[in-house]
């Protein structure tokens, strides 16, 4: 932990630099006093340093020298005094710059180390959460293992009960194999009785069925008669259906021409007919014509 500093320690640490020839800098005065914080060191440079000159005139009076000489001398110190505290505020302005740019680092790394601190306690968290879960089924599994010598135990008695039943199933399927070898051989008796019996039917069925080829010539030779018998008739009726259409043909043209003959007669009758009305007309209106002039 980083202990006060005084000025005086400030003030003496900075004159041994100076007598050194070095630049009391923040971090040389940090570096001779083992401790301080660099603002406070700042500050208190800058009190040393607006106490420098009235020091060092007090102790470079020359009480023996001429009054003008002595003012020269004065003058000279006080011009090197000001270059001095010139490049003295230029080098503070940069370390002050460049301790700003620390602060500003610092707070930079303070801010990804507290986010990387809560990002350590959210892991902290997760990781006391999983622990839990994994206690949980720790729990569970060891639960499920006594169960599951239970059910082991329970698997062997089956396994016991199920022996005994595949035994005894054994003897049952022995018995019935014996018994099926009896039944094969019975059925292959019965097979060849079969077989015989089969031959004889095919040997019926095929005399059957070379009757049934014969019956079927037959009937195919008076179907093929009935066919060209059906065919030619259908032939001559086609003829006939066209000699038939041809007259009929011929007939609507004869009954258009007989229609044409009737619309004229029906036209020379109602101009016929129409000539009598006229020529009456034409008499009444001379009539009247004659009356009046009487």
């Amino acid at each position: 932990m980083a202990r006060g500093i005084t000025q005086d320690q400030v003030n003496t640490a900075a004159d041994a630099l100076l007598g050194a020839g070095e630049n009391p800098t923040v971090e040389k005065v940090r570096a001779a006093l083992g401790t301080g914080s660099p603002n406070t060191v700042t500050r208190m440079l800058d009190t040393w340093r607006s106490g420098l000159a009235e020091r060092l005139c007090k102790t470079l009076q020359l009480p023996d020298l001429p009054p003008e000489v002595g003012q020269a001398m004065t003058t000279l110190w006080q011009l090197a005094v000001g270059h001095a505290e010139g490049l003295l505020q230029t080098r503070l302005a940069a370390e002050r710059a460049a301790l700003t740019a620390n602060e500003t680092r610092l707070v930079e790394e303070r801010t990804r180390w507290a986010a990387t601190l809560a990002e350590a306690e959210t892991a902290v968290a997760q990781a006391q959460t999983r622990q839990a879960l994994a206690e949980h089924a720790c729990a569970n599994l060891d639960g499920q293992l006594r169960d599951s010598h239970a059910l082991r135990e329970d698997l062997i008695q089956q396994r016991d009960r199920l022996q005994a039943v595949v035994d005894r199933v054994t003897h049952e399927l022995e018995a019935l194999q014996a018994d099926k070898t009896a039944r094969l051989a019975a059925a292959d008796q019965e097979r060849e009785r079969t077989a015989a019996h089969l031959r004889a039917v095919e040997d019926r069925a095929h005399q059957e069925i070379d009757r049934a080829r014969q019956e079927t010539k037959q009937w195919q030779h008076r179907h093929e008669a009935a066919e060209r018998s059906y065919r030619d008739g259908g032939q001559a009726l086609e003829a006939r259906c066209e000699a038939l259409q041809k007259q009929w043909q011929q007939a609507e043209k004869e009954v258009a021409r007989l229609s044409g003959h009737v619309a004229a007669l029906e036209t020379s009758l109602a101009k016929a007919s129409v000539r009598p009305k006229a020529k009456e007309a034409r008499r009444s209106a001379k009539s009247s014509k004659t009356a009046k002039a009487k």
